[in-house]
């Protein structure tokens, strides 16, 4: 059965939350009626060199049967240099029909610009502005695209039978407070559904977690066998909050871990805000634990195995 409209909207919201929470200052809200939004994405390095800006605007069916309206804007970004960009950006949507792709755009576009400053392209010319990019470079962009059915929850069956499995090592990450409010993410390794039940049980065996207002928690376990994903979510009470933890660990691409986010209420109304501060409080421990980099940590990589692949390209030349 295809997504609602009101599904599709809150596909939306969590993804921009999640975005939100990744990028920080450099995402930005133009307009949230029009859901327009731009993001300043940069090679990362100590002193930039490559930076663009990506506008994009969601259309009422995104993610699962149009694809986002953007534009590229970057004084270097002309001709041919546009064109393999939006090629790229193109050849994401359509891998990944029917799916939220924003982290993927940013993350590719990110890819380049590491790429051209860890090669030798000249310097972007700082002198030149965005209105001398010739019009037909760089106007809205819009792709071809497909509809397509809504994505199921996808599950497989994980080994049940080892009554006293292991309990994972547990970690705990810093908490952030708002106006009384007490956030904290707890972070453990997962292979196994009995591994959760276990972690969640020694967790809630802590007087003070167990005493919290909400203890919201999301996995996501790797099925080798069936190169699926088992994956589920709680809210404890506070609506949709573990869909939303849950989407963006399915955005950072993290596999067999369980992330639970306590909150102590403190009282006062945080309002959206509270969504915030647990995608904040889940990427932080996330990357803390190496389940994903930071971001100028993986641009840098990005940059690290380019530079080898091209070295190894030119001694298989040679």
């Amino acid at each position: 059965m295809a997504a609602s409209d009101t599904e599709r909207a809150q596909q939306q919201i969590d993804e921009i939350e999640a975005l939100s929470s990744i990028y920080g200052d450099d995402w930005c809200v133009v307009d949230e009626d029009e859901k327009i939004y731009c993001i300043k994405i940069s090679d990362c390095l100590d002193q930039p060199k490559w930076t663009l800006c990506l506008q994009v605007i969601l259309p009422p069916g995104y993610p699962t049967a149009e694809p986002p309206i953007y534009q590229l804007n970057a004084p270097w970004l002309r001709g041919q240099d546009y064109t393999e960009l939006a090629n790229s950006l193109e050849e994401i949507y359509v891998q990944n029909l029917g799916e939220s792709i924003l982290y993927l755009w940013v993350e590719k576009i990110r890819e380049i610009l590491v790429e051209k400053a860890q090669s030798s392209d000249p310097e972007p010319d700082i002198k030149k502005t965005t209105e001398e990019v010739d019009e037909d470079d760089g106007g809205d962009f819009l792709l071809d695209y497909q509809p397509i059915q809504e994505n199921q929850m996808l599950n497989c069956m994980t080994s049940e039978s080892q009554e006293d499995e292991e309990l994972p090592p547990i970690h705990h990450g810093n908490p952030i407070t708002d106006r009384r409010s007490t956030f904290q993410a707890h972070l453990a390794p997962v292979v196994t559904t009995r591994q959760v039940k276990r972690v969640l049980e020694k967790l809630y065996e802590n007087k003070k977690i167990a005493s919290a207002t909400h203890n919201i928690y999301a996995y996501r376990i790797y099925c080798e066998d069936k190169q699926t994903f088992l994956q589920d979510c709680e809210d404890d009470g506070e609506t949709a909050a573990g869909g939303r933890l849950l989407h963006l660990m399915q955005i950072l691409n993290v596999h067999n871990v369980l992330v639970v986010v306590s909150r102590w209420y403190g009282g006062i109304l945080l309002g959206p805000d509270r969504f915030k501060h647990i995608n904040n409080c889940a990427r932080n421990v996330l990357v803390e634990y190496d389940y994903v980099p930071s971001t100028e940590e993986s641009s840098r990589q990005t940059g690290k195995s380019k530079k080898i692949r091209k070295e190894n390209k030119k001694r298989t030349e040679h």
